[in-house]
């Protein structure tokens, strides 16, 4: 057995597959479908799968794993991350794109996936990476059971405007000039090509960035300004829908966030400057928001250029508010935490920004679990319930009275494995 096996299996409690019925009991379950916390609860999984839920008998020979005073909970996820990067909580965050390579980032990654499982989050979308898909590369190595992980729907490179928020921007001419292979395109046909790339090197979801940003370094470009045309992002939706892959826009002002939105994206990421049209738009076609209220308490950098500073204390406010509008007009929203702005292994502390703003608990645990699987497309998982993927943790007390126990996971099993306990 190679030295990475041998790492990996040791980096979990037993992590080994349950090939004999296992029973959890705790006093708690989550019932996130009714949005309901109930009680007391008997799991049984088999082979990766709840196979009951509170039977009235339970299989012989069962390993039990008996919880007490915690609450069970579907496995979490998170659907805006950034598994291989460690952008701005290293020492050289500006430099980093070019004296790193993507080796680099994807080992990184090992590490930074194990921290996002044991924080108990099973599943992640992970929204753009370092040119050279290291993000494919650890999702493969995950689903081949060489290292702990969440799932990962992985998007390779941003889709980007030449100069734009997610290119590669602040250096000298001809240092990180990058093209439609690395997702920087121009106009219909460059797009197009660009979201083929990405399709046929194993990505699971496009990220496009629809508008400027925070941690560019343009001086000119608004913080929202709308960064693609509107045919430019219906190219790229009805491109990306032909290959069976689902859109995410970047978006801080309005004008992109509606654009995005009428080119049929799937969701909006950010979304902080959201008008009456951006919220009527949303709630006509579907569309998620997947908002980051933790990053805006966190101090940026020291080294941080004043103008990236301006550009984070103007959308502050106007993020809060965006999320009060929409919230009470009943956008879908699913949890984002942008893990990779800061320290990975912190996600759970976004469902304690989130109701720091206006979000009820159970709508906070509805966006990580039944909210975050409509968004994804998939149906097995974000329930506790027979026939569904044994993605199960649990922390302790209710997080209905208190949400911050979110950031206690003291159980994590994905898949019928216990990872930590």
């Amino acid at each position: 057995m190679n030295t990475l096996v041998v790492t990996a299996l040791a980096a979990c409690w037993a992590c080994v597959s349950m090939a004999a019925p296992t029973v959890v009991t705790a006093d708690r379950l989550f019932d996130a479908g009714q949005g309901r916390v109930t009680g007391p609860a008997v799991v049984v999984v088999e082979d990766g799968v709840i196979v009951a839920v509170n039977p009235d008998r339970l299989p012989d020979s069962a390993e039990r794993i008996d919880l007490g005073d915690m609450t069970l909970l579907p496995g979490l996820l998170d659907m805006h991350t950034h598994v291989t990067a460690d952008y701005f909580t290293g020492d050289n965050w500006v430099t980093t794109p070019v004296i790193e390579t993507a080796p680099d980032w994807a080992i990184r990654g090992v590490v930074f996936a194990d921290k996002t499982l044991q924080a108990g989050f099973t599943t992640i979308r992970d929204l753009g990476a370092l040119p050279g898909f290291p993000d494919v590369a650890l999702m493969r190595a995950i689903n081949r059971g060489e290292v702990p992980g969440p799932d990962v729907w992985p998007s390779g490179h941003y889709i980007s405007i030449t100069g734009g928020h997610c290119d590669v921007t602040g250096f000298a001419p001809g240092v990180m000039e990058l093209g439609p292979k690395q997702g920087v395109s121009d106009g219909v046909d460059e797009v197009i090509k660009a979201v083929r790339y990405q399709a046929k090197h194993g990505v699971r979801v496009i990220k496009v960035c629809a508008t400027a940003g925070v941690y560019s370094f343009s001086k000119s470009a608004p913080i929202g300004a709308q960064q693609y045309s509107e045919a430019e992002l219906a190219a790229i939706v009805e491109e990306a829908t032909k290959l069976g892959l689902k859109v995410a826009a970047h978006a801080h002002g309005t004008a992109g966030i509606n654009a995005a939105v009428r080119a049929g994206v799937a969701s909006i990421e950010h979304g902080s400057i959201l008008s009456d049209e951006s919220i009527r738009l949303m709630k006509e076609r579907g569309t998620y928001l997947v908002p980051n209220l933790y990053i805006n308490e966190l101090p940026l950098p020291e080294d941080a250029p004043a103008e990236i500073r301006a550009k984070s204390d103007y959308l502050i406010p106007l993020v809060k508010q965006s999320l009060e509008k929409a919230y009470r007009a009943g956008v879908n929203m699913a949890l984002g935490s942008d893990s990779g702005v800061y320290r990975h292994g912190d996600n759970g502390r976004e469902f304690t920004a989130l109701v720091d703003n206006g979000i009820k608990p159970v709508d906070a645990l509805r966006m990580a679990t039944v909210n975050a699987v409509d968004l994804l497309g998939v149906d097995d998982r974000g329930v506790i319930a027979e026939g569904k993927r044994a993605d199960v943790i649990a922390v302790p007390g209710n997080p209905l009275d208190d949400i911050r126990v979110m950031e206690d996971v003291r159980f994590v099993m994905k898949q019928g494995v216990v990872y930590k306990r």
